[in-house]
């Protein structure tokens, strides 16, 4: 006659560990991004982010106050990264100024443009006059610095006599307008069916941009 072995005691039961309704930083300014891109700025409420990460608006508080301090996170943690890379690279480089240049579109494209962090340029054009503050410091912590950028490379083509001599600043127009434009269809207007080929885009922008900007070769005149 076998002898069953008492059971354990219900308080030595392990039981599988609950888990903790909190979240890291970077894990309300994901749910953050998704939502400003969805909804905007102004319909996105703590509430709608809170629940999108899966904490308690009491949770989100510990590290927000606010919604502008939400998206201030989020240009710090997604875009400025990039954009401290792309100068890094830029101190770097030791080749042509056209190969330089193309990697900075490109790498934009790649790293922002393409992502999520993509929708931010459209939240900001379409809110900018209702959200002044938030408007501010994108503008000073993304267009400056990216504009610098921009200016150091093709100052560096035109020194090195790569480049024509032109109108920097508004070279730096034309060239950010089209990316630009680009990022904003795929969170707009792409819904209508007419969606634009990124690569191919890029590249006929690209084509046209260093055609107008290579200097003209000895004994010719530009027009």
């Amino acid at each position: 006659m076998s002898v069953s072995s008492p059971s354990p005691p219900a308080s030595a039961v392990r039981r599988p560990r609950a888990r903790r309704k909190e979240a890291r930083p970077s894990e309300l300014t994901a749910a953050a991004l998704d939502l400003f891109v969805e909804k905007g700025f102004a319909a996105t409420r703590l509430d709608d982010v809170a629940a999108r990460a899966g904490v308690s608006k009491g949770t989100l508080y510990l590290y927000f106050d606010s919604k502008e301090a939400l998206f201030k996170a989020v240009i710090e943690e997604g875009i400025v990264p990039a954009l401290a890379a792309a100068e890094q690279r830029f101190a770097e480089y030791q080749g042509a100024s056209v190969g330089l240049l193309r990697e900075l579109l490109l790498g934009w494209w790649q790293q922002i443009g393409s992502t999520r962090l993509g929708g931010v340029p459209k939240l900001v054009v379409s809110e900018s006059c209702n959200f002044p503050e938030v408007v501010r410091f994108y503008h000073d912590h993304v267009i400056a610095r990216g504009r610098s950028l921009l200016r150091a490379a093709l100052r560096r083509g035109i020194a090195s006599g790569e480049f024509r001599p032109l109108d920097v600043e508004s070279c730096i127009d034309v060239i950010i307008a089209p990316l630009l434009m680009l990022s904003i269809w795929r969170h707009s207007l792409c819904v209508c069916g007419e969606d634009i080929d990124p690569g191919r885009f890029l590249d006929t922008q690209f084509d046209i941009l260093v055609n107008g900007l290579l200097a003209a070769p000895e004994g010719m005149q530009c027009a």
